[in-house]
């Protein structure tokens, strides 16, 4: 290597004296330093990273391979130039001070960088586990390297100042306010992660519905100070992690545990078409297996009573009697209690709320084997489609607001 002697023996054969041939003689050796760290970075990266990458794809192990995605390797060829300036540090004479510090602000950021990358690749290796989904750590990584970010900035501070890092560790408690403010939504982030995680309020894969944030979707990434949902629009929304614990949200994680879905949907009976049923009625519906026994073991029951207490149907009001409401409320829940895309080990109600505007409202409450959504649409629209279909067999009419096609009919009618 050419020594800063060589160097000014060629500058002093060139015409160069004095204190300005000391100066340009430190400033070309430095040129050549650099251009040597520069040749090395470049072997090291096309030749020695190149032959690593390929050993280390060649190998059983998988989680090196992330190693090599992630940079880690990419970022550690940049010691090369530090040990390289650092072995010549010595030769600067009086810029030797200055060098070193260089070195060491150099060195310091390099490890910063492989520090980042490394993980980041932590992560990725921990992400494959399924695990990874009840307890996730990249907000625990990034406060990890938050903490080295800061270590790394004291170091260097303290090496341009020259003084003593751990003085000026001992002072950051004077200025523990000002990070309080600065790294207020990391601080909130990170509380808030440790109660997410701990607590097992979400996962990874979890569906979750936050109005406030407008998101409905499935869960992608927790990290420090967010949380990602990739919504049933493909759209994402970021929610800041400390809302999931101040504010409400709905997860949908138990209804995917169990693989079934809740169908909760009224039918509005229009009332003025409830009435008794008659016998010509009852002795039609009775060809219907899922009603014959039912209305045979109802009406002997009916019979009775109203015989035990000398009670004509025909013309006795306190008679009782069946009703086709009564009657087609039966009919669906033995519809349901047979249909294939319905959970029979779980509640299964058919039930009258109270009237409204609207009609009659017939509830159907039940829950579909299946969490899919798709599927869970299906079923449930298969069973409301025989539901409207049959409604009519038994005398009652589904509730619906005049249409424009309505008032036109019964203008039609008036006129003739």
């Amino acid at each position: 290597m050419v020594k800063i002697k060589t160097i000014r023996s060629w500058l002093d054969g060139a015409g160069f004296n004095g204190e300005l041939a000391e100066h340009i003689a430190y400033i070309v050796f430095g040129i050549i330093i650099l251009v040597v760290c520069v040749l090395a970075t470049m072997l090291t990266r096309k030749v020695v990273l190149k032959f690593a990458a390929k050993r280390v794809k060649n190998n059983k192990i998988t989680w090196d391979d992330v190693l090599v995605e992630s940079g880690v390797l990419r970022r550690l060829a940049h010691i090369v130039p530090v040990a390289i300036i650092k072995f010549f540090s010595e030769d600067f004479g009086p810029y030797s001070r200055f060098v070193q510090k260089g070195v060491v602000i150099y060195f310091t950021l390099v490890l910063l960088l492989v520090i980042d990358s490394l993980l980041d690749a932590i992560d990725k290796i921990y992400r494959r586990y399924e695990i990874s989904k009840t307890r996730p750590i990249k907000g625990f990584l990034q406060v990890v390297k938050i903490a080295c970010f800061i270590v790394g900035g004291i170091v260097i501070v303290a090496d341009l100042m020259g003084q003593d890092p751990v003085v000026l560790l001992g002072g950051i408690g004077a200025l523990t306010a000002v990070f309080s403010l600065v790294f207020k939504d990391s601080l909130l982030g990170f509380v808030a992660g440790i109660q997410l995680t701990s607590n097992d309020m979400i996962r990874i894969g979890d569906w979750i519905e936050m109005p406030k944030y407008d998101a409905n979707g499935e869960i992608i990434e927790i990290s420090l100070n967010t949380v990602k949902v990739l919504n049933s629009d493909k759209t994402i929304t970021t929610i800041p992690a400390y809302a999931l614990i101040s504010d409400s949200f709905k997860n949908w994680r138990g209804m995917q545990n169990i693989g079934a879905r809740r169908i909760m949907r009224p039918v509005y009976i229009d009332v003025n078409s409830i009435s008794f049923c008659t016998p010509e009625m009852l002795e039609r519906l009775k060809s219907s297996t899922l009603l014959k026994d039912y209305i045979e073991t109802r009406q002997a029951e009916i019979d009775e009573y109203n015989k035990s207490h000398g009670l004509d149907p025909e013309s006795s009001v306190n008679a009782r009697r069946m009703t086709n409401i009564g009657v087609f409320r039966v009919y669906i829940q033995n519809y349901l209690k047979n249909h294939p895309g319905i959970r029979q080990d779980m509640t299964r109600i058919v039930r009258q709320l109270p009237q409204e505007a609207n009609g009659l409202p017939l509830e159907i409450y039940a829950f579909a084997n299946t969490a899919d959504w798709a599927v869970y649409e299906n079923i449930q629209s298969d069973i409301f489609d025989h539901i409207f279909s049959v409604v009519g067999y038994f005398g009652l009419r589904i509730f619906q607001n005049p249409s424009g096609h309505d008032l036109k009919l019964l203008k039609e009618q008036n006129l003739k």
